[in-house]
């Protein structure tokens, strides 16, 4: 393939925050998967780029200057006049913090195959997006599909976050999309509750069994404060959860993905790259909302030199 200018090129819906803090008041900010997790990984030190629409109104200006401060290319978003931009809130409870969405008919959701730049994700080394990505419109699964398709082709990583949102899809539907496109995947991540609803693997190895068997290269199956478990090239490994004091895990398995990816760019072993991200995930919970607590790379170091 030809020397690639991006590291990592994300595809997806990004979604305006309001988090709830423990006053009661809600702060602005920002979230979609998709987003964060290019976010993560240009803050760890990879050149990111993502592709979306977003409506022509503050919520996208907000976006846009937002990627702009984070080092995130934004070459490739395209503004829509009749449509907004999503926004969600965030509130918090005794049984965890719960999700508020204002998304349907969304920008994002209007995009299309032919708003994938052909050319950046023939540049790109890892081209991700989640069920999120797929789920928001049958316009946008084609989109993603179609920009899978010309990554496949010119050797690009393909990166899959099952991600599954049962408001945006039903099960059998997400389980049959996500199964045709494990195959293609240098790496599928999903988490054990994803797992639960989407196969019928009752445990993280026979969850990873599972998609290593429909062709997906990497495996990581992520198991919240019980740590990961993954099944590579290299093999299986369990990386333990680190002790952290967790407010808020909105955006971990994010910057997980994020850090992931990042660390394989700089070509990390995959256990090295799943211990930093599981550190990195930690320390994602230790702040409100989606984006402000991603670390800096000194900070997921230092976690891990602690033990």
């Amino acid at each position: 393939m030809p020397s690639a200018t991006i590291d990592i090129l994300s595809i997806g819906e990004p979604l305006y925050e309001l988090s709830q803090g423990p006053d009661g008041r809600f702060t602005p900010g920002f979230g979609g998967d998709s987003s964060n997790a290019a976010i993560a990984a240009a803050r760890l030190g990879s050149r990111t780029a993502y592709v979306t629409r977003i409506g022509a109104d503050l919520f996208g200006d907000a976006f846009l200057e937002l990627w702009r401060r984070e080092g995130v290319s934004a070459a490739h978003v395209g503004k829509d006049a009749d449509a907004p931009t999503g926004v969600y809130f965030i509130t918090h409870g005794p049984q965890g913090h719960s999700f508020t969405y204002l998304r349907k008919g969304s920008a994002a959701s209007r995009m299309t195959p032919i708003d994938m730049p052909a050319t950046a994700i023939r540049s790109a080394r890892f081209l991700h997006a989640s069920g999120v990505s797929l789920a928001i419109s049958e316009t946008a699964e084609a989109a993603v599909r179609h920009a899978f398709a010309i990554a496949r082709e010119a050797g690009a990583v393909l990166s899959l976050d099952t991600n599954f949102r049962d408001r945006l899809w039903p099960a059998a539907r997400a389980r049959s999309v996500i199964d045709a496109l494990a195959g293609e995947a240098g790496i599928l991540k999903t988490s054990m509750d994803d797992a639960l609803k989407l196969t019928d693997a009752r445990s993280p190895p026979a969850v990873a069994d599972h998609y290593r068997r429909l062709g997906a290269e990497a495996v990581i199956v992520t198991l919240g404060n019980e740590g990961t478990h993954a099944l590579t090239p290299d093999g299986e490994h369990r990386i333990g959860a680190h002790l952290v004091e967790a407010i808020d895990a909105t955006g971990a398995g994010d910057a997980f993905t994020g850090a992931l990816l990042a660390e394989r760019v700089r070509g990390e072993s995959w256990e090295a790259a799943l211990r930093f991200a599981n550190a990195a995930a930690a320390l994602s919970t230790t702040g409100y909302g989606a984006v402000a607590p991603l670390p800096r790379r000194s900070d997921v170091e230092a976690l891990i030199a602690r033990g």
